[in-house]
């Protein structure tokens, strides 16, 4: 599977994290938030390389503790509040193919905020991409409540048209299921990125589900003592 194709793990972490400060390197059971990223990549069977791009010097220091490739210091233009993950990827690929002359087949972004996604999530996506012979792989899982009991409210919070019939109408286990992005693993082919300039690309591309509880994603305090209390349970 994959014979002779090549896989880049970019795992990105800022320096600055407003509603968390400095979370990509909080101790989280022994070790700083980014190392359990960092250690799931290196442990895939199929990633070839393992970089963290960032701008801040002690996450680099950390990063490369724990055996990532932090090959250089992220220009400040892409790490600010609206800095897009597509211009990261950029960045870094083509930063690896003009100074280090290495080209990749597929890129595999992993943000350090999915603690509880390991390498056998990370093998199962490329496994599952190849199975279903696509370009791109995004993980999903699935919304914690029914999406037909969510509704916008006018200023004044008037209910009356807040829910569908659908909703009125059913009970909550016959209701469709709906998934959401979990944030915890990308993976597209590098040549589809650069044509279409973003990883979420327009076709032959296909949600991998996981377990809720493997799909926290850290952002605040109140995330980040979650996923403490799921490790030590």
């Amino acid at each position: 599977m994959y014979k002779n194709k090549t896989f880049i793990a970019v795992i990105p972490a800022r320096g600055g994290s407003k509603r968390l400060p400095r979370k990509n390197i909080l101790n989280l059971n022994g070790k700083p938030l980014i190392a359990h990223t960092i250690q799931a990549a290196l442990f895939s069977k199929y990633i070839d390389e393992t970089v963290v791009t960032t701008d801040d010097q002690e996450i680099f220091d950390i990063a490369k503790k724990y055996g990532a490739s932090v090959p250089f210091l992220r220009p400040n233009e892409l790490s600010d509040d609206v800095s897009t993950r597509s211009s990261v990827v950029k960045h870094t690929i083509e930063f690896y193919k003009n100074n280090l002359q290495k080209k990749f087949d597929y890129i595999v972004y992993l943000q350090p905020t999915s603690p509880l996604r390991t390498e056998v999530e990370i093998d199962n996506a490329i496994e599952y991409m190849h199975s279903k012979k696509s370009d791109a792989i995004v993980s999903v899982c699935e919304l914690e409540h029914p999406f037909h009991w969510s509704g916008a409210l006018p200023e004044n919070k008037d209910m009356s048209k807040f829910l569908g019939d659908v909703a009125i109408r059913s009970r909550s286990q016959d209701l469709e299921i709906f998934y959401r992005l979990n944030g915890a693993i990308y993976i597209c082919n590098s040549n589809k990125f650069l044509e279409q300039g973003c990883m979420f690309l327009k076709e032959n591309i296909y949600a991998f589900k996981m377990d809720q509880k493997k799909s926290v994603d850290i952002d605040t305090k109140d995330d980040f003592e979650y996923v403490e209390f799921l490790i030590n349970k």
